[in-house]
């Protein structure tokens, strides 16, 4: 019989599966390579990649991170030649996997957390305006005549003017879709991936309008050609006859060692930082050998470049989905290989009706993602600083190439320190003091905190465990940078869950660059020029105040994460807490609640980023077991995975909504029909362990005004008809004695 683990890596695998089949077609094709190359690349980091590395749950396939190299190199290298230049990016991407093996040997993959966060950010952001200037254009079925991004974008207009309507209806509901999905309410539709649910629409389109047939047609006085070779996928007649070979005879011009540099050091970063972000997902909060996984990436990059494939990297959003389908381990990246391949090689037909149309709506809905106005306004939140760093990186990257950009930002960013007072030594050495007290360890920062020297704290911090409290010391820190203070941010996650606790304190004498929680700060040394810590609330803050001061509960703004840390403990959506404020606490006589509103890591189809959502928690429940359990609306379908490993009860056969628990009898006897009609007239799900409830509306935030009064009346609600059932069984119980 089929265990567990096995069973929900195969569902995942075949997930994941489902929103890679698309993608690996779409990044081929826009990084200059035959549609094929993205599934040899996937292949391989399944079937091959999984068995170098112990990541436990991230997917190793191709990524539109690289995109942008990848076409440049074959445009550059091929001189107006792509099957030339396609085969000399192959020896390009051999030797950058053999580089990468190099790296992981000695130790790169610490260095990841070195690169300054806005330098990163704004090269992606680069990276996602130049997918959009290449792909928007295949959108409305125009092959574009510029190169250059900046011209491709000035080229727009000109396209729209010259639109295949055909292939620009199936392109625009594809972007349609792809921005509309995250805003759908119906739960089925929004179970389905949008890649899949974009090809679902797209290919019967494609043959209502017979893109399969060269034919022309007319819409009023003009003319338009349908090519299924231009506007449809093209594979090789076999899954092995696509395979190439590189060609090897420019490897040593100036030209492709750029590329080598580029792909290497790129490719790298983001497979690391991904690989990072990986792991602060992983419910069982286990940790990927970072080396180890560059030097698997490395040999599958290394074998991909061998016989016609992209890069690939250990890519974040087939690997948080594939968290989200309920992966175990590492075996789902095999099995998402594996359906990746017999589907090719058992089906290469159905892929032949996907619309490239299609293909380049969900690429031109990555680079939106990847350099959104979101992006500038997130940035420019944490500091002015930051976001020059960021406009810097990605002005530098898009009027000329990546690793100048990249430079450029790094460059800016020691410039904005030493403008800071800092001293280049001080830059590279870490001056700290430690000492022990009662309460624990304390380490004293007397220098400068910078992303430079943050490897050397990560060396000190690495050493110490997790389960004991450490207190960090900045009150006489000169300087301390957003990377290091976003850094420490993380490494905090890792001690709540191991028991322990990282506190940083000392910035009482401090001027920050933003009201931002994790902006640069600098120490100021004169007393009359002290900058006061800014209590003005926002809006909704003041709004959610006045609620709790007219129910007398408890509220504070702004509470340090650890307040709420170990009240999430038990639940999955610790692992992807950044932050938590607007903290509603209340008393009553048998139990306690919060309400608090939190940042947490969310990801979509196509990109990773923070969200918010108001949770509220009740704990410190009197009398009688509880049940593990949660919730679920009966619409929900495509379920296919469980949280927890919990299964779905019998019970719910004669609820209106579903229930998921591992313990029948408890389950049956704490679902009264009171309680069930509670539960059933609000919107919010229900999560139980260790005897706390976890209670949200499917990861939003809660209105301000009304909506946030029936939460608080919904908690006490519920709490007060859980406890006064027990307390009537205890009664019960007394009497019979």
């Amino acid at each position: 019989m089929i265990n567990k683990s096995t069973k929900s890596n195969v569902i995942s695998g075949f997930l994941v599966f489902l929103i890679a089949l698309p993608l690996c077609l779409g990044i081929a094709k826009a990084s200059g390579f035959p549609p094929i190359a993205g599934i040899y690349t996937a292949v391989i980091g399944g079937l091959m990649v999984t068995f170098l590395t112990k990541a436990p749950l991230t997917i190793k396939g191709p990524a539109a991170g690289l995109i942008a190299i990848a076409i440049s190199s074959v445009e550059e290298l091929g001189g107006g030649d792509p099957i030339l230049g396609y085969k000399l990016t192959l020896a390009v991407i051999v030797v950058s996997g053999i580089i990468q093996v190099l790296m992981g040997f000695i130790k790169f993959g610490k260095l990841g957390d070195m690169f300054p966060i806005s330098v990163i950010r704004g090269m992606l952001a680069a990276i996602g305006i130049i997918i959009i200037s290449k792909q928007i254009h295949l959108v409305f079925g125009v092959a574009p005549e510029s190169k250059d991004s900046m011209a491709l974008l000035a080229e727009i207009p000109q396209s729209i003017m010259h639109l295949n309507p055909k292939v620009t209806v199936i392109g625009l509901l594809s972007l349609l879709l792809l921005f509309g999905h995250p805003y759908v309410k119906n739960a089925t539709i929004k179970k389905l991936p949008a890649p899949l649910l974009i090809l679902l629409v797209a290919i019967p389109l494609g043959f209502i309008f017979n893109l399969s047939q060269a034919h022309s047609y007319t819409v009023g006085s003009l003319n338009f050609d349908v090519d299924p070779s231009q506007y449809l996928v093209v594979l090789p007649e076999s899954f092995l006859s696509g395979i190439t070979f590189p060609d090897f005879s420019q490897l040593l011009s100036y030209t492709s060692i750029k590329y080598i540099i580029m792909f290497a050091l790129v490719g790298s970063i983001e497979s690391v930082l991904s690989a990072k972000a990986v792991d602060a997902l992983d419910p069982k909060d286990r940790e990927t050998n970072l080396n180890q996984d560059l030097v698997a990436v490395g040999v599958g990059n290394t074998v991909a470049g061998l016989i016609g494939g992209l890069p690939m990297i250990s890519e974040i959003v087939r690997s948080s989905a594939n968290i989200n389908a309920g992966g175990k381990g590492r075996m789902s990246n095999f099995y998402h290989g594996l359906f990746l391949f017999l589907f090719v090689l058992l089906a290469a037909a159905v892929i032949k009706t996907i619309p490239n149309a299609a293909l380049a709506a969900m690429l031109v809905y990555t680079g939106y993602k990847l350099a959104s106005p979101q992006e500038f306004k997130k940035i420019n939140t944490v500091g002015i600083d930051q976001l020059l760093q960021f406009l810097v990186t990605l002005v530098v990257t898009l009027f000329t190439d990546l690793l100048l950009g990249v430079a450029a930002g790094i460059a800016l960013k020691v410039v904005i320190e030493l403008v800071q007072g800092v001293k280049v030594g001080e830059m590279f050495g870490l001056k700290t003091e430690i000492s022990d007290n009662e309460d624990g360890m304390v380490i004293k920062f007397t220098g400068v905190a910078s992303f430079i020297n943050y490897l050397k704290f990560k060396a000190l911090i690495d050493k110490q465990p997790k389960n004991k409290r450490i207190l960090l010391d900045f009150s006489e820190a000169h300087f301390i940078d957003h990377t290091f203070l976003n850094n420490i941010h993380n490494i905090q996650n890792k001690f709540t869950k191991e028991g322990g606790e990282l506190i940083k304190t000392g910035f009482e004498n401090h001027h920050f660059q933003s009201q931002h929680h994790l902006s640069s700060r600098k120490l100021i040394t004169n007393p009359y020029h002290k900058f006061s810590e800014h209590t003005d609330l926002t809006k909704r803050a003041s709004s959610i105040k006045e609620i709790a001061m007219a129910k007398a509960l408890d509220f504070e703004a702004n509470l340090s994460p650890s307040f709420v840390r170990p009240h999430l403990s038990a639940f999955s959506i610790l692992s992807k807490l950044r932050r938590a404020q607007n903290f509603v606490v209340g008393t009553r006589e048998y139990y306690s609640f919060m309400i608090c509103d939190l940042t947490y890591v969310s990801v979509d189809d196509f990109s990773a980023e923070t969200s918010k959502a108001t949770v509220a928690l009740i704990f410190n429940i009197a009398k009688g077991g509880i049940p593990e359990f949660y919730t679920q609306g009966k619409n929900e379908l495509f379920n296919f995975y469980q949280k927890y490993d919990f299964d779905l009860m019998s019970k719910s056969n004669e609820m209106p909504f579903n229930v998921y628990g591992d313990n029948e009898e408890l389950i049956n006897a704490f679902f009264t029909p009171e309680i069930t009609n509670i539960v059933d007239a609000h919107p919010y799900h229900i999560e139980c362990k260790r005897r706390e409830l976890l209670i949200h509306n499917d990861w939003d935030l809660v209105a301000e005004g009304k909506t946030y009064e029936d939460l608080i009346a919904y908690v006490d609600k519920i709490a007060s008809e859980m406890v006064k059932k027990r307390f009537q069984k205890a009664k019960a119980e007394q009497l019979k004695d």
